[in-house]
């Protein structure tokens, strides 16, 4: 059954078919080849969004929206470029910095995708950038924003597993900050190295103006994650908070929100949120398919016998999870594999938190690769390209994060340092 649907799932691309339905014909050609139940399909599909904290993406995604016209956005952006930009690369870098400002605020890639590269894809692009390098710079940069907490996956990895989400959110600072840092050293040595961004200081605001101006938009992360670590709000409720603060200093402060732009945002965030969500949809009835073929149990069950070591074990986990994070979308796959896993890890003397910022930063390289990589649809997506034209600009981002990701794997203390500060008595 995997094979039919892998076999599948390559035809329907030859013919450039969408992912989404091209996940969906797969899911049915092994029911077909199965002959399990049609019946399945609808069954598994809103079993896979009927999640609680799923609620917070069409909410992250709406106040992402309200972010980019009512002026917040731009001024992080600004911000950001006020500290990186002047320097050739530095709008390249502003990408990356802003993306990591904003993961603080939305806790999604997708948001962040939307929101950041509807202002900075086109400004790249003014600015001699290729469209293609532009829009493969906004979907790597915008993953930071499942990495750098409030992030979904940390909270289905710390549900599934039994371990302290406020503890995993504390743990995943250092990895985003590590990842933002590699990102920026890269895209300036490529501005460099390809002559982009020779014009990158026009426009760019002196620090103090851009961080007063700014500066009601950078409370909100204060806000938001303060309600979360304060225990007043679940992430999901956060993500409310976030709509919410996201109005208030839109229309009340910055005052370039006005009650008829609501309805226009409100239509585009559904568009997305539908987009999302029917990716999620058909992306979980192939992991219950691949779950009922035992795949994970099977490539559990390899890992143990053969991978005897701590540090094997998770060289193994990461060239698993990187493949598997091609093919299974990162929710579901967490959802699956840390019950596996985390024990394993666990017996092996690996510490639970820092497994699963090992687990969610491997899978959210999925989100910028292929075949199922949202964030390269949603970036396409504003950029107005084709998803093969983004493909070779990708290599670069892929291995800088595969460096990051060897680094957070083999130092704890990039995971661990802060999590022991914050909570003296995890143990």
């Amino acid at each position: 059954m995997p094979i039919a649907m892998l076999v599948a799932m390559c035809v329907c691309f030859a013919f450039s078919i969408s992912v989404a339905v091209s996940i969906g014909l797969a899911n049915t050609v092994a029911l077909y080849v199965s002959q399990s139940s049609f019946l399945i399909l609808p069954k598994e599909m809103y079993s896979a969004i009927d999640k609680f904290p799923l609620a917070a993406i069409p909410f992250f995604i709406l106040a992402g929206n309200v972010m980019e016209r009512g002026g917040i956005s731009q001024r992080l952006v600004d911000f950001a470029k006020s500290i990186v930009g002047g320097v050739q690369g530095g709008l390249a870098a502003t990408c990356v910095l802003t993306c990591m400002l904003f993961a603080a605020i939305s806790g999604s890639s997708i948001a962040t995708t939307f929101a950041i590269g509807a202002i900075l894809i086109p400004a790249l692009v003014r600015h001699g950038y290729p469209i293609n390098y532009a829009a493969a710079l906004q979907a790597t940069s915008a993953e930071l924003g499942v990495i750098i907490p409030p992030s979904i996956p940390m909270i289905l990895y710390g549900v599934t597993a039994q371990v302290s989400v406020g503890e995993l959110f504390v743990a995943g600072f250092g990895p985003g900050i590590l990842i933002g840092v590699a990102l920026m050293a890269y895209v300036l040595v490529t501005a460099r190295v390809k002559g982009y961004g020779k014009l990158d200081r026009e426009g760019r605001l002196p620090f103090f103006r851009a961080f007063w101006n700014a500066l009601p938009a950078l409370l909100l992360p204060v806000v938001i994650l303060g309600g979360i670590y304060s225990g007043a709000t679940t992430p999901t409720e956060a993500s409310i908070v976030a709509v919410f603060a996201a109005l208030v200093v839109s229309m009340l402060l910055y005052r370039e929100l006005r009650f008829a732009d609501i309805g226009p945002i409100l239509k585009k965030s559904v568009i997305s949120t539908s987009v999302v969500m029917f990716i999620i949809s058909n992306a979980g009835v192939f992991s219950y398919l691949i779950t009922r073929a035992n795949v994970p149990t099977i490539l559990a069950g390899w890992l143990t016998t053969h991978l005897d070591s701590a540090a094997i074990f998770l060289l193994g986990v990461n060239v698993a999870l990187f493949f598997i994070g091609m093919f299974i979308e990162t929710n579901s796959a967490v959802i699956v594999l840390a019950p596996i896993l985390a024990p394993i890890a666990i017996s092996l003397g690996v510490d639970p938190v820092h497994f699963g910022l090992i687990m969610v930063v491997n899978l959210a390289l999925g989100m910028i690769t292929p075949p199922f990589g949202v964030n390269l649809f949603a970036a396409c997506q504003v950029a107005g390209i084709s998803l093969d034209h983004i493909i070779s600009k990708l290599i670069g981002f892929v291995v800088v994060i595969l460096i990051c990701l060897m680094i957070i794997t083999y130092f704890p203390p990039i995971t661990t340092f802060l999590r022991d500060w914050v909570y003296p008595n995890h143990r």
